[in-house]
């Protein structure tokens, strides 16, 4: 599995089951170690240039890595997601290594706080039917979540 840079999927990460064999493939210097002390899961750091603010490796060399990979299921996050616009971060290398994983699993789940649906930013990595699922708080109304779920994807408020 992929787990994104960020503060939401660095919560799933903990989260993740330890009593079984993964494979976790991360951008995310936190993320890795957090969960590099679980004796069933093996940690995969994508190498890169890493950004000062996030702690998380980009550039062409992650892309790379990630290139060689099937990845079943990708958790991703992002700064911003729209009906209209898709989803955004507003670094180019990081929207570079996004739409990377995004190419290359073979499920993909977005995961962010409410605070992100109807924002944008500059860079967009992918579309909102891109995604198998969204998984967000119940911050986001259940109308609002039922018109992302229009274009595709499960929407679960937790």
């Amino acid at each position: 599995m992929f787990v994104d840079e960020g503060y939401t999927p660095q919560i799933l990460a903990a989260l993740l089951p330890g009593d079984r064999p993964l494979t976790v493939v991360t951008a995310s210097l936190t993320t890795a170690a957090a969960i590099a002390d679980s004796a069933n899961t093996t940690v995969l750091l994508l190498g890169g240039r890493v950004r000062a603010r996030t702690l998380a490796t980009v550039g062409s060399w992650a892309c790379a890595m990630l290139s060689g990979f099937v990845i079943d299921l990708a958790f991703v996050g992002s700064n911003g997601i729209s009906r209209e616009l898709g989803l955004t971060t507003p670094d180019p290398v990081v929207a570079d290594v996004k739409a990377k994983a995004m190419e290359v699993a073979r499920r993909r789940v977005f995961l962010g706080h409410h605070s992100k649906f109807g924002a944008s930013s500059f860079c967009r990595f992918a579309e909102v039917a891109d995604f198998e699922a969204i998984v967000t708080d119940t911050g986001l109304s259940s109308a609002e979540a039922h018109r992302y779920a229009l274009l595709g994807p499960r929407v679960f408020r937790v």
